[in-house]
């Protein structure tokens, strides 16, 4: 009899209404705690780690995010018995020893992906997954596998790309260094997700977020919103995103610049406010092991960030573009990189002494609009010293 036998987070137990014989044990349990041995022989899906989704996968788990158990369907799992303890948290799993019926029904990816990876992941934050276990005597194992395994759907990103819905953005970066690392279809063995771009388009999208009334924060917490509001632009005239998408290589290279200067802005803010350097590679969400390199242009960098403090103060320098006399183009105002090097050490310090939470920065509203208007000031008084030089005042 194969059995496993490991601390649990919590357990909610639910009997079926249809079929009171099958109960479903929901689980939540840690990374590091995850049994690494569980069958998958049941599943009839083998995992395969090197297309762009399973490589995803292993990101996610090896970032520095912590709601991993939230964007994540979890892990299915068919079994014999189930026991917990609930004095000392602890779940006995009983698999039998029929793999053909139990073990790992679906989620064979990320399960992989975690014990895989686990050890990778950032050790001051607790990631959790969620198993749902399901019991049943009389249980269909075969049936139940064909339900959640074939009906497998492809992605309103790959069916747009079908239709050839992201040839101006291919055509924008035709001549960057990353233009064949980008994944357009699920199934493409790339490092670049086209959802990466998209997000950065919708940070800037001024079409729907004007000024600091509101802010994008989907760019960071919600994927699927922004595909939404993607797929909702498309037959828009104009289109916010094609006349945005001219300018992703600028876009890119201050996300890039981004991730590469924050450390350093950190450690100026705190310097000035304590004395004294700061290890910035002590904060929760903060990475500063191994060889790290850049989202895009895998250029080398000190740290790697959590996407809750980068988007806050990426998103802040949309206030720096604008529509042209026409209405139908994009223009800056002022570059970005140089009003980052202005605005920097601002922007990282009102992000960090807002929370130092990733997850919480990067879903406040306000942090959003504070950080616009940082930039939106300093744009203000460029354009004043401007029309200053202009009238021979300075």
């Amino acid at each position: 009899m194969t059995t496993e036998k490991f601390k649990v987070k919590s357990v909610r137990t639910v009997k079926s209404p249809s079929n009171p014989s099958v109960t479903t044990y929901y689980v939540w349990v840690n990374f590091k705690d995850l049994p690494d041995n569980i069958s998958l022989d049941v599943n009839p899906r083998k995992p395969k780690m090197t297309t762009a989704v399973a490589k995803q996968l292993i990101r996610a788990v090896k970032d520095s995010d912590s709601d991993f158990d939230v964007n994540n369907r979890g892990i299915v799992i068919t079994a014999k018995k189930v026991a917990f303890e609930t004095s000392h948290g602890m779940l006995t799993l009983d698999l039998d020893d029929d793999r053909s019926r139990f073990g790992i029904l679906d989620g064979g990816h990320t399960y992989t992906a975690i014990i895989q990876n686990r050890d990778e992941a950032p050790v001051d934050i607790e990631k959790y997954v969620k198993l749902e276990i399901i019991v049943g005597d009389d249980l269909d194992v075969s049936a139940l596998a064909d339900a959640r395994n074939t009906s497998i759907q492809v992605s309103d990103i790959a069916l747009f790309e079908l239709d050839d819905k992201f040839d101006f953005i291919k055509e924008a970066v035709a001549n960057e260094s990353y233009a064949n690392d980008i994944a357009y279809k699920d199934n493409d063995n790339k490092r670049i997700p086209i959802a990466n771009l998209l997000k950065l388009l919708f940070s800037f999208n001024i079409k729907r977020y004007p000024n600091d009334s509101q802010a994008p924060i989907s760019a960071y917490s919600g994927k699927a919103t922004v595909f939404k509001d993607y797929k909702k632009e498309y037959s828009s005239n104009p289109n916010i995103y094609k006349t945005l998408a001219p300018h992703l290589p600028k876009l890119v290279n201050l996300y890039e610049l981004i991730q590469k200067e924050i450390g350093s802005k950190y450690q100026q803010f705190k310097k000035h406010e304590e004395g004294k350097n700061a290890k910035f590679g002590a904060v929760r969400g903060v990475d500063n092991r191994g060889i790290l390199t850049t989202d895009f242009t895998q250029s080398k960098m000190d740290y790697d960030v959590s996407n809750g403090f980068l988007m806050p103060i990426f998103g802040a320098f949309r206030a720096l573009i604008k529509f042209d006399s026409t209405g139908k183009n994009i223009e800056w105002e002022f570059d970005p990189l140089d009003v980052w090097e202005t605005a920097g050490v601002r922007l990282v310090q009102n992000t960090f002494d807002t929370d130092t939470n990733p997850q919480q920065t990067g879903k406040s509203k306000t942090l959003w609009q504070a950080n616009y208007r940082i930039v939106d000031s300093v744009r203000k008084d460029l354009l004043l010293e401007k029309l200053m030089h202009k009238q021979g005042l300075n």
